[in-house]
Parts: C-alpha cells; sequence; structure tokens
C-alpha cells in the first residue's frame, strides 16, 4: 500500500473513541454544547454559528444488534434507523444536547417520533421539512424552514445567531469542502496515494470533531498524501454509490480483491463535500444555504430530479475514470432501492457495467460481498483485456 500516513493514526483514534470521541470530550469540558444531525440536508452552518458542535448520529464500524431498535421501529424500516434508535436506547448518545434531522424519507421521519419517547435524555428534538424538489417555491419553503430552526437554536440555547457568524460558519465549511475535494482528486491518479477505505476513515473523522481542527488535520494528511508513491499496475477503478454507509471496512473489502474504490455519490462521501455554499456578501446567508443544500449533487429520495443525479454520477464516473459502479443499497432503503433501475440502465447505457449488493447498514467485509466483488472485477479484468 506503501508507506503510512501519519495522520491517519491520528484519523484512527478519532473514530476509535465511537461516539463520545476525544474532540467532542474536549468540547464538552468546555462547558460547550453538541448538537447531533442525521441527514447530510441539515446545514450545519446553522449549528456552528450558534456555538454548537455539529456531530452527525451514526453507527459504528460494525453491525450491531438492533432488538430494541426492531421493536419500536420494526424490520421493514431500513437498519440504518433502527441502528441510530438502538444507539440512543442504549444511551451512546446522551451526550447529545439536542439532534436535528430532515423528513428526507420514511424510515428517518419515523426515527425521530421514537427517539422522542425512548431517548428522553436528548433535550431538544427537530425534524426539518425537505421538499423533493429544487424549484424556486421548494427553495422559499426550506429557506423558511431554516429561518423557523434558527430561531428555534435561539430561544433554547440563549443567543442569537447572527448574520456575520452564519458567513464565518459557511467560510469554514467550504474550506472544508475545497480539502476534501482535493484529496478525493487524488484518487484520479492511475495509482491513488490514498485508497477509498482511508479517504472514507478521514471524512467520518470530520463529523466528529470541530472544524477548524478538522481542517487542520486535512492539510496534514493532504501534504503526506501527496508524497506517498503506489507501485504498481493500475487496478480496476470503481464508483460507489448507494445508501448511507459507515464503516469504511465495506470499502476495504472491495479494494481487498483487486480494486480501487476511487469516488462515490454517498451523503457520508462525496455529497457531503460537492458544492460550496455561495460565499457573496451582498446574498442572504441563509437562502444561501438554503440554496446550496437543496441543490447539491442529489439524493435518490428527490422528484424531479433523477436526471440531473443521473448526469452528476455519470460525470464524475468519467473524471475519475470509473470501470465499474457498485450500487450497495441497505434492505429496505426505499429511495435507493427503487432508483436501481434507472440508475442502471444510465451506467450501461453509457458503457459502465453494474454490481448491485444488498446490504445491511454498518456491514463490513463479508464473504457474500467479496465473492460478487471477485466476479464482478473479473469481468471487468476480461473486458479491459480485449
Amino acid at each position: 500500500m506503501g508507506e503510512t500516513l501519519r495522520t491517519m493514526e491520528e484519523v484512527r483514534s478519532i473514530n476509535g473513541s465511537f461516539p463520545f470521541t476525544a474532540p467532542m470530550r474536549r468540547w464538552k469540558e468546555k462547558g460547550k454544547h453538541i448538537m447531533g444531525w442525521g441527514c447530510s440536508y441539515v446545514p450545519s452552518e446553522i449549528l456552528s454559528a450558534a456555538g454548537l458542535l455539529p456531530i452527525r448520529v451514526t453507527g459504528d464500524a460494525r453491525e450491531i444488534p438492533t432488538d430494541e431498535g426492531d421493536a419500536y421501529l420494526y424490520t421493514a424500516m431500513c437498519s440504518y434507523s433502527r441502528t441510530l434508535l438502538q444507539l440512543g436506547i442504549d444511551g451512546q448518545y446522551d451526550f447529545l444536547d439536542g439532534f436535528v434531522t430532515t423528513s428526507s424519507c420514511d424510515g428517518m421521519r419515523r426515527l425521530v417520533d421514537m427517539w422522542r419517547h425512548y431517548v428522553v435524555q436528548t433535550p431538544l428534538l427537530h425534524i426539518l421539512t425537505l421538499p423533493r424538489h429544487a424549484t424556486a417555491a421548494a427553495e422559499q419553503l426550506f429557506y423558511e424552514e431554516l429561518q423557523a430552526f434558527r430561531k428555534k437554536l435561539e430561544e433554547h440555547f440563549g443567543v442569537a445567531i447572527i448574520d456575520e457568524a452564519l458567513r464565518e460558519a459557511i467560510h469554514v465549511q467550504n474550506q472544508t469542502r475545497q480539502l476534501l475535494k482535493e484529496l478525493y482528486e487524488l484518487r484520479k491518479e492511475p495509482n491513488p496515494p490514498i485508497s477509498g477505505a482511508e479517504t472514507f476513515e478521514a471524512v467520518n473523522a470530520g463529523v466528529r470533531m470541530p472544524r477548524d481542527e478538522y481542517n487542520d488535520l486535512l492539510i496534514r494528511l493532504l501534504q503526506e498524501a501527496r508524497a506517498r508513491t503506489i507501485e504498481g499496475p493500475p487496478k480496476i477503478r470503481l464508483m460507489l454509490s448507494g445508501s448511507n454507509l459507515s464503516n469504511p471496512a465495506f470499502i476495504a473489502g472491495i479494494e481487498d480483491q483487486g480494486a480501487a474504490v476511487v469516488i462515490d455519490d454517498l451523503c457520508t462521501g462525496a455529497r457531503y463535500w460537492s458544492d460550496p455554499v455561495d460565499e457573496d456578501p451582498g446574498l442572504d446567508p441563509m437562502r444561501a444555504l438554503a440554496h446550496r443544500y437543496l441543490n447539491n449533487l442529489p439524493c435518490a429520495r428527490t422528484v424531479g430530479l433523477a436526471d440531473i443525479r443521473h448526469a452528476r454520477m455519470l460525470g464524475l464516473a468519467r473524471e475519475y475514470r470509473v470501470q465499474g459502479l457498485v450500487n450497495a443499497v441497505i434492505r429496505n432503503c426505499a429511495p435507493n432501492g427503487m432508483d436501481r433501475p434507472p440508475l442502471r440502465e444510465e451506467f450501461e447505457d453509457a458503457g459502465i457495467p453494474v454490481l448491485e449488493l444488498e446490504t445491511e447498514y454498518g456491514s463490513g467485509r463479508t464473504g457474500m460481498v467479496a465473492t460478487r466483488v471477485q466476479a464482478f472485477l473479473e469481468m471487468l479484468y476480461a473486458q479491459a483485456a480485449t
């Protein structure tokens, strides 16, 4: 794999202390508040501008038993929402001072209902109504939703969220987006100096620590990765799509078979850093946030944006010279499940074969995935040889 990236040891130390990571503990020791968010459509800049530490509520880097989560949400819901509820019931997120998410899907909506009843330690709960379109009317609705949320935060925490603080939070978050873009772009090289699994570990750390500390970490990681050399013949280049993913071992399991995962369109990956917020000083920062979050690289749950979503995905695939798409969908994930047939058709029409995998949230290296990926790679290597 090449020489060790020293900063990855720091990344793994942060992720290894999940869910109440060392940076979070230091934040709390200063008497500050932590606000969890559960969907990439939540503008974390508003939380930062309120003086809160925004962290993503996720599962661990493993599949966990969800007995109580299953009892309250039932197995008809995806294992992502059931896992988060289980962790909440188990007290793993008792350190949160609030939790906000969106009505992105029925599983997320019902998660908030159950969290309210069974995770009573969380003082503030909020769900943002999230339009399924990106029209002017939808953007106005989302803007009003964000303004109401801003007011709720101000009243609950006794703070004033001023426009200048919002602009500063947007600027810092845009720096994160730029640094992550640069990290991803290293994977355009024939032999990427950083693997897909390593990149994903780095992204995970970013939603578990203060933004300024994370940006410093990314700068150091980029310097090390740019100086790293990977020997050997180039590997088959894959794109990863599908449902929410938090376990880097899943990506490592794919790369172990002789592939390089060079790009993704996951909400825990490229969709997290795609598209900066407009920093025009003459623009209302709340309108800038509403526009960016509704018009970012779309989620499969959007209506009328499938063509835009697939076109942007194909654009990324061409930019990163992708030879195959792995579409890993969590069982009972309705948005990504419904998107499977048109996505496969679009990619295969473009000459990019598709491997569809059904997974559970938190799953890592498995024999089933390894066998399916091996067969897929054999086909791709045969195609590349002709």
